[in-house]
């Protein structure tokens, strides 16, 4: 197994130096590598203790923001050392105030981790959710840094379950302790011998609830919302194609419908495919938008050809639909929830605790075709009331699990 995962990572390298000529994120991802521990050493210093944090990629950021903020408040002295893997992740952040540095995380070789720790000498390393790197995880041990893996969630499907998991149950071995979401990951854990997990909960509750406290002004999209007096806004987050499709559908049959979508991903092809598929209503592009005029009172769509406002759109929503339903799985719905509206997304949803429970309590819906996102918003939109508590039971969630963080700083601050 050792020997397959370090091919897997040599063949990773090699398709992306490949495929980086005709894929973005493949050239940013080859560019970013290149000389990357160079740069490291050029410009870290140990002036004052460093925090390693690494987030796989935009989401895990934003599930780690709430650490790396707290942690900052605690230790202003202590420097952050931020990595990503994605590119999604680093080309977004690597300017962040929140960290001293910014890279993205050297591929995980022995070689690597070695010079890398050398260089950085962390005092602590903390990973976001599903981050577990073998050569890193066993050199930090054996340097005796903490470490921590915060806000994770464990399934018997994963492979540390499994009869052939001897491999991926080493890398917990290595860790310090384990910051898991909920009781069940914790009894997965006991099941093989680890004791050393903490339920904290998910710190992605601690986010979004700031993240709705903080005053929001956006002139364009609500001039949208107002200019027209529609009746029925739907919030459309992280989409891709095909939930964009069933959505088409919905505008079709609902007049008073109308959209503010903001996709998953804002390259040109794709918003330029956007605007095309929702012609017949109309659509306004965000960022061609004067913020004073300039909206057409037949434009049923919003286009955000930005990245950065999603959390904050919501808000102006009497429902929201949240993507990725349809491919590997669902986007943060919790950025909805946190608003008090009902949730839509798609059938791919179970590997989410916030999703399975919204739904079980009423507050979310699962759909698979037109049809039935059509007959959701007939429900929850054609009787006010049935929106209202639907809504209410997300706003309610969303409080109620707010917490992770200051459990997480607990114990990081102890080094236990």
């Amino acid at each position: 197994m050792n020997l397959l995962y370090h091919l897997g990572l040599w063949l990773y390298r090699l398709i992306a130096r490949l495929m980086s000529p005709f894929y973005t994120k493949a050239a940013l991802f080859t560019e970013g590598h290149n000389g990357l521990i160079s740069k490291i050493k050029q410009q870290i210093s140990h002036d004052n203790p460093i925090v390693w944090f690494h987030c796989a990629s935009l989401g895990e950021f934003e599930q780690g923001r709430p650490i790396i903020e707290g942690y900052k408040v605690r230790e202003p002295d202590h420097k952050i050392l931020l990595t990503f893997f994605s590119p999604s992740g680093y080309e977004v952040r690597k300017g962040s105030p929140l960290a001293d540095w910014v890279f993205y995380m050297p591929l995980d070789t022995r070689r690597n981790a070695r010079r890398f720790l050398d260089i950085v000498q962390p005092s602590k390393a903390i990973f976001v959710k599903y981050e577990f790197w073998y050569n890193f995880l066993i050199t930090l041990k054996k340097r005796r840094i903490p470490t921590y893996v915060v806000s994770a969630t464990f399934r018997p499907s994963q492979p540390f379950f499994r009869w052939y998991g001897a491999f991926f149950r080493r890398m917990l071995r290595n860790i310090t302790l384990l910051f898991v979401q909920n009781q069940s990951s914790k009894e997965l854990l006991l099941q093989i011998g680890f004791m050393n997990t903490v339920v904290a909960g998910d710190t992605r509750f601690d986010r979004v609830w700031a993240q709705s406290q903080l005053p929001c002004h956006l002139p364009v999209v609500e001039a949208f919302c107002d200019q027209t007096k529609k009746q029925e806004i739907c919030v459309v987050g992280s989409s891709w194609p095909q939930d964009e499709a069933l959505l088409l559908q919905a505008l079709r049959e609902r007049p008073a419908l109308s959209l503010i979508i903001a996709p998953h991903e804002i390259d040109s092809s794709h918003i330029d495919q956007i605007m095309e598929r929702f012609a017949s209503f109309h659509p306004t592009r965000y960022s061609h938008t004067p913020i004073a005029g300039g909206l057409s009172s037949d434009s049923r769509v919003l286009v955000i050809d930005t990245i950065g406002l999603l959390s904050s759109l919501y808000r102006y929503g009497s429902i929201a639909y949240v993507g990725g339903g349809f491919g590997d799985g669902i986007h943060n719905i919790l950025e909805a929830a946190v608003y008090g509206i009902p949730v839509l997304f798609g059938p791919r949803y179970q590997k989410f605790n916030e999703a399975t429970d919204l739904v079980s309590l009423g507050g979310a819906r699962s759909i698979q075709t037109d049809r039935e996102l059509i007959a959701q918003m007939r429900e929850w939109i054609d009787t006010p009331q049935n929106c209202i508590e639907a809504g209410q039971i997300c706003g309610h969630y969303v409080k109620e699990h707010v917490g992770a963080t200051g459990t997480v700083l607990e114990h990081i601050s102890l080094n236990l």
